[in-house]
């Protein structure tokens, strides 16, 4: 989505209609279908679970192209209520007819708050999870359902949601700061005096990058900083989501950021089902969400990075996302570092 030149102070409302008009365009849709590891996941878990689905009803929140509702239809369920706010239901409408689940699958087109469900459900399903994972707070409108619609005893999958931290060398961003000492060879004109300026706008934008980061570039353990169970977590405990966390590097490098990564589970009789982002795993569209130091540290074996993070919706965009971060690395005294991540429209001022 491409950024507005001008900042504009957009209301509730308005703000919603810039996040689902995002997902009226084939190209969100594509990018999360083609992650093989992510739709994978959502199909294996809902077919594991289907002495849960098989013969109940099923709300699928966010329903999108509605290829969850129809795993849910392959798992044996009687009836799927797909609600999807933006223009896609017009062609979820179109792929449940070609798969002839017409009778089973009700696509229901608007905002999850306010649909109306003709009963309750036994089963919700949703992939509501977005960059490091409360990105869009897509979250809140299942709790919503969950509150609202769900029997008791009823089953949410994914169940059960995972934060982790750990820190990492970037060597991106230290092969683009040390670039500006090669120009002089290459061209005979010295700008060693760029990487400052070039390291306050790739480091110390205080912007969550998303990419992906490769196993080489950890530099400990990862440490989880925050579990979350769909059936009991609140909209309350949703508004700061936080934990602390305690890592010790490998080895001899350089810390220069931060990274994020989730991961949901999906229960099972014999084995859960997890669905990992990790850098340490098969990469997803979801990558790794990147917190830039404003300035690189050296680190040692058993050099402890340790802090407190918190997460939160943004006060001027509830779908935005705003990151606080406490950290010390080795002797260095604590710091402090406020992040956060949009969808390419500015918060107003």
């Amino acid at each position: 989505m491409s950024l507005n030149s001008k900042k504009r102070k957009l209301d509730r409302s308005a703000q919603d209609n810039v996040y689902f008009e995002s997902y009226s365009d084939v190209t969100i849709h594509e990018e999360m279908i083609a992650d093989k590891v992510r739709t994978n996941s959502y199909r294996l878990g809902i077919l594991k679970n289907y002495k849960a689905i098989k013969g109940k009803v099923v709300l699928d929140v966010g329903a999108g192209t509605c290829v969850l509702s129809i795993f849910c239809v392959h798992a044996g369920a009687k009836k799927v209520y797909a609600v999807e706010a933006s223009a896609i239901a017009e062609q979820a409408k179109e792929i449940v007819k070609l798969n002839k689940m017409e009778d089973k699958i009700t696509i229901i087109k608007g905002m999850l708050e306010t649909a109306e469900l003709p009963e309750n459900v036994d089963v919700i399903v949703s992939e509501w999870m977005g960059y490091a994972l409360l990105h869009e707070s897509m979250l809140n409108s299942v709790l919503f359902a969950r509150d609202k619609w769900l029997k008791p005893g009823g089953c949410i999958l994914p169940s059960v949601a995972e934060l982790y931290i750990a820190p990492i060398n970037d060597p991106v961003v230290e092969d683009r700061l040390n670039f500006w000492s090669t120009v002089k060879d290459q061209y005979g004109v010295d700008m060693t005096c760029m990487y400052d300026f070039a390291r306050k706008c790739i480091m110390m934008t205080g912007e969550i990058a998303v990419n992906s980061v490769t196993m080489e570039d950890v530099l400990s353990h990862p440490a989880k900083f925050a579990e979350l169970d769909l059936h009991t977590v609140t909209t309350e405990q949703l508004e700061s989501v936080k934990g602390s966390f305690n890592c010790e590097c490998f080895g001899s490098s350089s810390v220069n950021a931060l990274c994020i990564w989730f991961s949901v589970t999906f229960p099972g009789e014999d084995r859960p089902l997890v669905l990992c982002t990790s850098p340490f795993k098969q990469e997803t569209h979801w990558k790794q969400s990147i917190l830039y130091l404003d300035e690189a540290v050296e680190v040692t074996q058993d050099t402890k990075v340790a802090g407190e993070i918190s997460m939160s919706p943004s006060v001027k965009n509830p779908r935005h996302l705003c990151v606080h971060l406490d950290y010390s690395i080795g002797k260095h005294t604590n710091k402090s570092k406020t992040f956060s991540m949009g969808d390419g429209y500015p918060d107003p001022e």
